[in-house]
């Protein structure tokens, strides 16, 4: 029987090996979560040790940013053309070499260049899990299972943040979060390869030698019965590039979700990469400092999972565009700067649950508007150069502060993503 699996799959409850998929998918972003972060967590005691001011600091912080753009794009598309599975897998090999690399850094350049290496596997391994996630999800759950890989990162953070602060506390060495990292990048990567078949919408796509067999095994893992060959070719397939997200199809909602994900995470990567920093100079300690931050990724987290669940009832745009909104206002309320540090983790928790609400509530979008054949093409491309938004956050954040601007001026104007990021959620049409 020749029939088309991927029909079987969105249609029928998932199997096991299904939520395995998923939850491997999830465990690899909260790596990303704490990866990237692990530079957050380190700053203080950087800036200490080497004597870097708040500018040069700002650069330090973005440089794994400018790498995860470059990665999201290029192993994006590498990913569509190659496959899933080897993608996710050469992104892990980065990312443990990357951390590892970091430990031993011995200045701001050094640092820098790793850490800009590091977030090319960072970038890319977002790029393949979302596409991945999406294509071996059901249709009742790809939307909340989307989000909650992505909500993966934040676990990561709150997790591995934990830990950090529990290393800075005892040995106050900046090095031993990196270590850390790239012990548990190397612990998921027999797990990845043991537990993540191709996807089967990739191969189909793709159509590479020995496809049928390659899918017959996938399908075999799912407990599904095999094919005898392959459903007929989409004539009008779309070739994984580039330019094809620029096609009449795809062109408004590429570029529409490209400057909402562009201007939100500038908002998101403020509270990301200087909570930490902005609690310091305060006047409290560096694992007061990473506790803090840790909350904020509660917030985070509990926002992606309450958008998630909510995208199975209610519309979309008008859940983004309101959490986007919200963040905004919460911002201001921790930029009037508490000095009592359970008020700034509520403060700073509150405003990271409706900020990255606005961030996560986007990638079920994707997924909805791009075939198989530019899943992670498309994903990639919105993902890296809305990255530039991470990249810019950080550096207009330091640059305000070095022009003597105060903690609620510099909110507010970070905030304003959060404005431009809700007008291009409401001017989609038929996405919701």
């Amino acid at each position: 029987m020749s029939h088309d699996p991927r029909a079987a799959i969105a249609a029928e409850p998932m199997r096991l090996a299904q939520i395995a998929v998923v939850a491997v998918c999830i465990a690899l972003n909260a790596l990303d979560g704490f990866d990237v972060l692990a530079i957050s967590f380190a700053a203080p005691g950087i800036a200490k040790e080497w004597g870097v001011d708040k500018a040069t600091l700002g650069v330090v912080l973005s440089m794994e940013l400018i790498g995860m753009a470059a990665g999201s794009v290029l192993l994006g598309n590498l990913a569509d053309r190659i496959g899933r599975r080897p993608t996710i897998l050469a992104c892990l090999c980065v990312m443990a070499i990357g951390m590892f690399a970091a430990s031993q850094a011995t200045g701001v350049e050094m640092l820098s260049a790793i850490r800009l290496f590091t977030g090319l596997g960072i970038g890319g391994m977002l790029s393949a899990t979302s596409a991945m996630v999406a294509e071996f999800s059901n249709s009742r759950r790809r939307g909340l299972n989307t989000v909650l890989n992505i909500a993966g990162y934040s676990t990561g953070a709150i997790l591995g943040g934990l830990v950090a602060s529990s290393l800075l506390a005892g040995s106050g060495d900046w090095r031993h979060v990196f270590l850390f990292g790239g012990t548990m990048t190397l612990v998921a990567l027999p797990l990845a390869w043991f537990l993540l078949p191709e996807s089967i919408d990739s191969l189909l796509a793709r159509r590479p030698a020995g496809a049928l067999d390659a899918i017959n095994r996938a399908l075999a893992r799912l407990r599904r019965a095999p094919i005898a060959a392959l459903p007929p070719a989409d004539a009008a397939r779309a070739r994984p590039s580039i330019l094809a997200l620029f096609s009449r199809d795809y062109r408004a909602v590429t570029i529409l979700l490209t400057i909402a994900y562009f201007a939100q995470i500038t908002f998101f990567y403020y509270i990301q990469k200087w909570v930490p920093k902005i609690i310091v100079d305060m006047g409290f300690d560096a694992a007061q400092a990473g506790r803090v931050l840790v909350a904020a990724n509660v917030g985070n987290l509990l926002g992606a999972l309450v958008i998630g669940l909510a995208t199975q009832r209610l519309q979309l745009r008008p859940l983004i565009g309101g959490a986007m909104l919200v963040g905004v206002a919460a911002i201001g309320v921790f930029g009037l700067g508490f000095r009592d540090l359970t008020l700034l983790s509520l403060s700073v928790a509150v405003a990271a649950f409706f900020i990255n609400a606005g961030v996560v509530g986007i990638y079920p979008l994707l997924a909805k508007t791009y075939p198989a054949e530019l899943r992670a093409s498309g994903t990639g491309f919105v993902i890296g150069v809305g990255r530039g938004g991470s990249i810019l956050g950080p550096l207009l954040a330091g640059a305000l502060f070095a022009g003597g601007h105060g903690l609620l001026t510099v909110s507010l104007v970070m905030g304003s993503g959060g404005v431009i990021a809700a007008v291009a959620i409401g001017l989609l049409r038929g996405r919701d």
